[in-house]
């Protein structure tokens, strides 16, 4: 294993050209001849993956590899080429970069059965998961790599190490039953959490049917500081099997979960419109802050470039169809409608993306999205530029403000960096 971490750590990159060299120098990459790497997508664009992978390619192809790279998108639109050279850089030729079609483009290499579901979910679930991969990760390939971000997340827990294997690059369903599945065990007890239900699942899904693969794990931890702005990597991680994942989530937990002593009665959170163009992915504003929002409270989510729901067609039509209307209706609403029960994970992100009741949730879109449209999935909508007008997102501090006539807000300029939580809601 390699590692470098601290909380008062920042990796420059002159030492993480370094340690991505000495993890490849430890398990004799230089040797292979045919590399795949898989980083995450622009979604996950401080990860500082895109760099690493550079970094990677740039030296297993001087060794006369053959490099790959399939970013792991899930369920998320293919990357364009202006994305990929934003987060990888100008120098790996896009011929490199091949696209994952989580619909079609998997093979199943084993099923896991309903007892252990039953048995992850307390008996709220019996289904059986088969473990559908990316049939390019059984290409012979000597050498797989996965790249990513550990980092508190809605559905498993800590993000990355496994999921990025059979999520990332996994197939539909995998990935519709996990996220049911993390949906059904309510989601405030996984977030943060290293070991979970969810993970559980993801972990012994690799263990049994991946374990043949030639697989290292680079995770970093990354940290913003508020005053400046500017991302720090607290850690990195490698190796081949739990310790880094492990490490890394007890990295993580220091810095990037804000516990707060109080609960805001309203919290504004802004996405960058070079990461969310969806609720898909934008809904992170309403995962990482339900623990902090005080009861009757308001979360205005501030989305210059949404443009739609889904990122998937299919999930895109019934978010529009079903809405975010809380648990009870979203069960019933798959109980009666087939198309809903084939898509669990949509069933999923309409549970995550509702307040259940407790706060009021207003999205506040640009010109791409109608404020009809966002009305008729359950939230409520103001127009970006008037609400921006109030709540100037260039000139909010991260963390509690006051505004002139007095208003206290407490603002979030990215929520895909951490997990906000009020102390007494948060389990250490």
């Amino acid at each position: 294993m390699i590692s470098c971490f601290g909380e008062n750590v920042s990796i420059q990159p002159g030492e993480l050209r370094e340690l991505v060299f000495q993890c490849l120098e430890k398990i004799d990459a230089t040797s292979s001849s045919r590399v795949l790497i898989l980083p995450p997508d622009h979604t996950r664009l401080n990860s500082m993956a895109g760099p690493i992978t550079a970094m990677v390619y740039e030296k297993l192809v001087d060794e006369g590899a053959q490099v790959d790279i399939l970013p792991t998108l899930g369920t998320h639109n293919p990357m364009t080429e202006a994305q990929l050279r934003m987060m990888f850089g100008t120098a790996i030729p896009l011929d490199a970069f091949k696209v994952h079609d989580w619909r079609n483009d998997v093979i199943n290499k084993g099923t896991i059965s309903g007892d252990m579901l039953f048995e992850l979910s307390s008996g709220k679930v019996d289904y059986t998961v088969d473990v559908e991969v990316n049939k390019m990760l059984f290409d012979d390939y000597d050498l797989i790599l996965s790249i990513g971000q550990v980092v508190p997340h809605e559905v498993v827990g800590m993000a990355n190490y496994t999921k990025n294997i059979v999520v990332g690059a996994g197939g539909s369903d995998i990935i519709n039953k996990s996220h049911f599945l993390g949906a059904v065990c309510n989601m405030e007890t996984i977030l943060g959490q290293t070991d979970t239900p969810v993970r559980k699942l993801f972990n012994h899904a690799v263990e049994a049917y991946l374990s043949g693969l030639p697989i290292t794990y680079i995770l970093t931890v990354m940290e913003q500081d508020y005053e400046t702005g500017k991302m720090h990597m607290r850690g990195f991680f490698s190796g081949e099997d739990a310790q880094p994942y492990n490490e890394a989530c007890t990295l993580a937990r220091s810095v990037n979960i804000t516990l707060l002593d109080r609960e805001p009665k309203k919290v504004v959170v802004y996405l960058d419109p070079h990461e969310f163009q969806s609720t898909w992915l934008g809904n992170k504003a309403v995962y990482r802050t339900r623990m902090a929002i005080a009861d009757e409270g308001e979360l205005i989510v501030l989305a210059p470039a949404l443009k739609e729901f889904g990122e998937d067609p299919i999930i895109d039509k019934l978010i529009r169809k079903f809405g975010y209307f809380g648990t009870p209706a979203t069960l019933k609403a798959v109980e009666g409608n087939e198309e809903l029960r084939d898509n669990l994970g949509a069933a999923a992100h309409l549970i995550h993306g509702s307040s259940e009741g407790r706060f009021n949730i207003t999205y506040c879109p640009g010109p791409n999205l109608t404020l009809e449209e966002v009305r008729s999935v359950g939230f409520a909508a103001v127009a970006y530029d008037e609400m921006a007008a109030r709540y100037n997102p260039d000139e909010l501090k991260d963390g509690f403000n006051t505004l002139p006539d007095g208003e206290e807000i407490f603002y979030i300029s990215n929520p895909a960096l951490g997990l906000w939580a009020y102390t007494e809601k948060f389990k250490e």
